[in-house]
């Protein structure tokens, strides 16, 4: 099990299951979303992931049709984002996790919009967009 919240710690959740598919995309929603170089996320079921506290304290932003990231309207940390077209999932950010976690990266994606200022380093697969099989 993991345990999460945002920066000023209204919003709390827990996560029970394994994270799958964690990727550092780099695509220019994702560096604007975070203020940095990419976004680092990972999936989780649904059905395994549960806010504690401050749910009122989210608020979403619609960033393309059908898909809504979520952050806390205190602090601005985003949470999560979750579609339409796959609500057995939440994507969490994995910055927002407090506990160690055990899954590792698997790639970089849509490496061709990375910043012009950010050098991608170590052994994992880059990808111009989505990860193969996704």
């Amino acid at each position: 099990m993991y345990s999460g919240s945002c920066l000023c710690g209204a919003v709390q959740f827990e996560i029970k299951g394994q994270i799958s598919q964690i990727v550092h995309c780099h695509c220019s929603q994702c560096r604007k979303a975070q203020g940095s170089a990419f976004a680092t996320n990972g999936i989780v079921a649904s059905r395994g992931f549960k806010i504690l506290s401050g749910e009122d304290k989210l608020t979403a932003y619609e960033s393309t049709s059908g898909q809504k990231k979520y952050f806390c309207k205190i602090c601005g940390s985003p949470i999560m984002s979750k579609s339409k077209s796959k609500m057995d999932q939440v994507r969490i950010r994995l910055g927002t996790i407090s506990s160690d976690v055990t899954e590792r990266p698997m790639a970089h994606i849509f490496v061709t919009s990375k910043a012009n200022w950010e050098d991608i380093c170590g052994d994992l697969p880059q990808y111009e967009s989505y990860e193969p099989g996704r």
